[in-house]
């Protein structure tokens, strides 16, 4: 894409208590003057997953900045999987602040980067300004015994199945480019015939464990250029760097159980996508109980992938809600 800025690394120093024993380097695209929105990604994407959203921001006033996280793309990966738990994921995003001499900044993140910005206003109070989840909701972290119970066989549920050290990686670095071809698509309605997006079967969770049988469904989201994008970066890296996110849900929701049962206090933004089959919008119901100062807004027939999906329709929603409350 044209106007996606380009990368520079940026180095953080060494923080043990922000899960930082030594020093990591992230990937970091950055665009505009004005308040600091750090744009958070998910599970597998990239800074580039923000590809849209980081010259609409910029234009309307603020200062955008995409990292590659910890793991992925251009960024650092350890290979220690605890290295890969919220305190260094959120001590990340403090050390980027302080290595751009930002003080607050809103934060900003989709799927897995939405759990990290939830739990900043919680353990970095001092450093969020506000918060927005996009299609993920503040809420605690599953645990796999909670998880075992909705799905009892590992095989059937991703999260379960990426539990074993090597086992998916083995899969999906081999075939990056079916990853990104047939999963990140676009949202079909939860009740077609060809609702199952990023599922094999009405009761199978795990398309990433059969991606030679499974049926792209959906539009598709991707030009050629961005699917060969995604296809280079991880064919170079693999994916075990984001895996090792979610072989700490169990450490994370041990260690640090305010995260999802503290109440925020900064101004909130949630955005649900009516076609996630994943991060449903009924999942955000009841977060005004512990969100006080809370918009929340749903995008209409779009699926997990919202910024890929629905660019225009996030664009608008960002702008309008940063710029009431943020200049």
């Amino acid at each position: 894409m044209s106007d996606f800025p380009s990368a520079r690394r940026v180095a953080l120093a060494p923080a043990a208590g922000l899960g930082r024993d030594a020093a990591i380097t992230l990937s970091v695209h950055e665009v505009g003057e004005g308040p600091a929105v750090v744009l958070c990604h998910g599970f597998p994407e990239l800074a580039y997953s923000w590809r849209h959203q980081l010259p609409a921001l910029a234009q309307a006033g603020f200062r955008a900045i995409a990292p590659d996280q910890r793991g992925y793309g251009g960024s650092s990966r350890p290979d220690a999987i605890e290295a890969y738990g919220l305190d260094a994921l959120t001590g990340d995003l403090v050390g980027l602040l302080d290595a751009l001499e930002i003080e607050t900044a809103i934060f900003a993140g989709h799927d897995w980067g939405g759990f990290v910005v939830w739990a900043m206003p919680i353990l970095h109070p001092e450093r969020t300004a506000g918060v927005i989840g996009v299609n993920t909701p503040y809420v605690a972290f599953p645990s796999t015994d909670m998880l075992r119970g909705a799905v009892p066989d590992d095989e059937k549920m991703y999260i379960l199945w990426f539990q074993t050290p090597g086992r998916a990686e083995r899969v999906l670095d081999a075939n990056p480019r079916s990853v990104f071809e047939k999963l990140m698509r676009g949202g079909v309605p939860p009740h077609a015939p060809d609702a199952r997006s990023t599922t094999a079967s009405p009761r199978d969770m795990n398309p990433f464990r059969h991606l030679e049988t499974v049926e792209a469904r959906g539009p598709e989201i991707l030009s050629a250029a961005d699917l060969e994008h995604y296809t280079r970066v991880f064919e170079e890296t693999g994916f075990g760097g984001g895996i090792h996110w979610y072989r700490n849900i169990d450490r994370n929701r041990e260690r640090f159980p305010q995260v999802g049962s503290a109440p925020v206090d900064v101004p909130c933004l949630m955005v649900t996508a009516e076609w996630d089959p994943v991060l449903r919008p009924e999942m955000a119901a009841g977060m005004e109980r512990l969100v006080a100062d809370l918009e929340t807004v749903m995008i209409e027939k779009c699926g997990h992938w919202t910024q890929q999906d629905k660019p225009a329709e996030l664009n608008r929603i960002l702008v309008d809600w940063l710029g009431r409350r943020f200049r």
